[in-house]
């Protein structure tokens, strides 16, 4: 894969790192901190990554990248998690490829997630459209949001 084969996302391009190998080409993920293959998830992960930290306020240190769960009884991948100050996590962000259209399917997989997260902020992306829903866990209220919220507000309680 590389980068030119990739489309221009529906996010602001802050840059990403690049580097071509015998591996193919990979992506630095300024999170986990090491060189990752470049896939189309990948990629619009990486560009909302940067979206987070330098549009919206996130600190790099609050974001966690591939968090594992357990989901009735099977090992699965939160995309990206943000937490706030006090470490507790108030985002889930699930990343699908630019050519993954945002389906009910993919918002119930973020859902179901978040069983084990208990997170008030969910997000789902697929680099060119992007969701936002708050969730009310006390009411059982999921209300969907025009523009993504900055880490203050994703951090209120």
């Amino acid at each position: 894969m590389n980068a030119k084969d990739l489309p221009v996302l529906g996010l602001p391009d802050h840059g990403v790192k690049l580097r071509h190998g015998a591996d193919g080409t990979q992506v630095f993920d300024p999170v986990r901190r090491k060189w990752v293959a470049l896939t189309p998830e990948e990629w619009v992960r990486q560009h909302f990554i940067n979206h987070l930290v330098q549009d919206k306020g996130c600190p790099a240190s609050l974001i966690a990248v591939e968090t594992a769960l357990v989901l009735n009884e099977l090992s699965k991948r939160a995309d990206v998690l943000v937490h706030a100050a006090d470490g507790h996590p108030v985002a889930l962000v699930e990343c699908k490829a630019p050519g993954v259209r945002i389906s009910q399917s993919v918002f119930e997989q973020a859902a179901r997630y978040n069983v084990v997260f208990k997170v008030r902020w969910l997000l789902v992306t697929n680099g060119l459209k992007h969701y936002c829903c708050r969730v009310d866990h006390s009411k059982g209220n999921v209300d969907f949001v025009v523009d993504i919220p900055d880490h203050a507000t994703m951090s209120a309680p």
